[in-house]
């Protein structure tokens, strides 16, 4: 009769506590509804945060390790010197400044006047006045023709970079808004002071026997390479991307880490916030092809022609076009390993038949007589640690390398790739033990 009695009472008490649960169950999925609806929120807000400081964070390291230093922004420019639509517009420039001063026509006429005044006969002095015009055309297709060899030889090479060496600290006080020297920006204008390559070609000229560029004062000539408001707006974006340095990648990765982290599923966000940098990088490209449009509409076709105007531009922003083509295609690599690595139907086939041929490459090396022995067994046990090893070496290399390329890049995504796959090689799992009822029969010889 207790028994029954006790047994009642503990029936008593497990619908009492079914109803508890019942009653606590709704309460507790409602908070952690609430509590995922959040952490999604929070992760949607810090990928997207993340992904817009994505090209202000290239481009603000392509400002500070590319136009802020001198040695960097010399060697950028360096090729202009053997651009020929450079070296022509130069030459062109410097050969109408010269003439600017060296008045040809009046010299000749001069000259033949006082040859006239020798008392030649009439008829003579006449033919020498016929002459004028050949004689002008002969003199200037000269100096055009001796401006053009200086222009191309690799003296000038020297010249342009001693001059753009000197420059440099000239151009960054441009871009922060200072005025003076060689390049400085007036009126929404940006102007290149002619007067050390004149000096290199006068120079050159009476060197060369042309003893009438002596003539040539000290030039102070300008040369306008842009006319338009964006120049005061540049100058404003500059001074915030230096300012901001190197701080906007360590603050677009961190925002992307903390997104990842945050997130619930976090292969899934990590796939999408990849795929998100490499579309702001696009986004990136796209911009630096506006900008060079507008670049070449507002310069002035007596000063620079379209090719050159566009050869300088493509020049100054192609360590930019490098940064953005190598961090897109980063995390390209990125995406791809956390589509890989999913749950996917394509991911599970595609990690199942790279284990089966790895799994096949390492039984026709031990039926081969090659057994990895205790080292196979212990890269084995510790697979997960050499991958990861393996994957934080790689993105160490890119952090650490001073300006990885697209190269870089998919080359060090293949040695992961290949470091993977010899841990995977030789990693030999333990052998299934053998029971001593089956030892010696036919499972065991099998």
């Amino acid at each position: 009769m207790s028994d029954t009695g006790e047994l009642e009472r503990l029936r008593r008490r497990v619908a009492q506590l079914e109803q508890e649960l019942a009653a606590a169950t709704p309460a507790h999925g409602e908070r952690a509804d609430r509590n995922a609806r959040w952490r999604a929120l929070a992760a949607a807000v810090l990928i997207t945060l993340s992904c817009l400081l994505a090209p202000l964070a290239v481009t603000a390291l392509w400002a500070s390790r590319q136009v802020s230093d001198t040695n960097r922004y010399v060697e950028t420019v360096a090729p202009l010197a053997h651009d020929p639509a450079v070296q022509s517009t130069i030459a062109d420039a410097t050969t109408n400044a010269i003439f600017s001063y060296i008045n040809v026509p009046a010299i000749t006429t001069e000259t033949l006047n006082a040859l006239a005044r020798q008392g030649l006969p009439p008829r003579v002095a006449e033919n020498l006045q016929a002459l004028k015009g050949p004689i002008v055309n002969g003199v200037e297709s000269f100096t055009r023709g001796e401006v053009g060899k200086v222009v191309a030889s690799p003296q000038f090479a020297t010249v342009w970079n001693q001059a753009n060496r000197s420059a440099h600290a000239e151009l960054v006080n441009l871009l922060e808004g200072k005025q003076g020297g060689a390049v400085s920006a007036q009126n929404d204008a940006v102007t290149l002071n002619l007067a050390p390559i004149i000096a290199q070609v006068k120079q050159r000229l009476v060197a060369d026997g042309y003893t009438i560029a002596n003539n040539i004062p000290v030039v102070n000539k300008s040369i306008v390479l842009v006319r338009s408001d964006a120049v005061t707006k540049a100058q404003g974006l500059y001074r915030l991307l230096n300012t901001l340095g190197a701080w906007l990648p360590v603050i677009a990765l961190f925002l992307f880490a903390a997104g990842v982290y945050v997130a619930k599923n976090h292969r899934r966000t990590l796939l999408l916030g990849a795929l998100g940098f490499a579309g702001a990088m696009l986004v990136l490209g796209v911009a630096l092809a506006v900008a060079r449009a507008l670049y070449l509409n507002a310069l002035p076709a007596e000063v620079l022609s379209r090719d050159a105007g566009g050869t300088i531009f493509d020049t100054l922003v192609q360590y930019l076009r490098y940064g953005l083509r190598t961090v897109a295609v980063l995390a390209l690599v990125v995406a791809l390993g956390a589509f890989f690595t999913g749950p996917s139907v394509s991911a599970a086939r595609t990690r199942e038949a790279l284990k089966k041929g790895i799994g096949s490459l390492r039984g026709n090396a031990e039926s081969a007589g090659l057994n990895t022995g205790r080292f196979g067994a212990w890269t084995f046990a510790h697979k997960r640690l050499l991958l990861v090893a393996s994957v934080v070496g790689g993105a160490l290399v890119l952090t650490f390398w001073s300006q990885p390329t697209i190269t870089v890049v998919v080359v060090t995504a293949v040695v992961v790739l290949l470091a993977v796959g010899l841990i995977e090689f030789l990693g030999r799992p333990p052998a299934a033990p053998v029971t001593a009822g089956h030892r010696g029969g036919p499972s065991a010889a099998a």
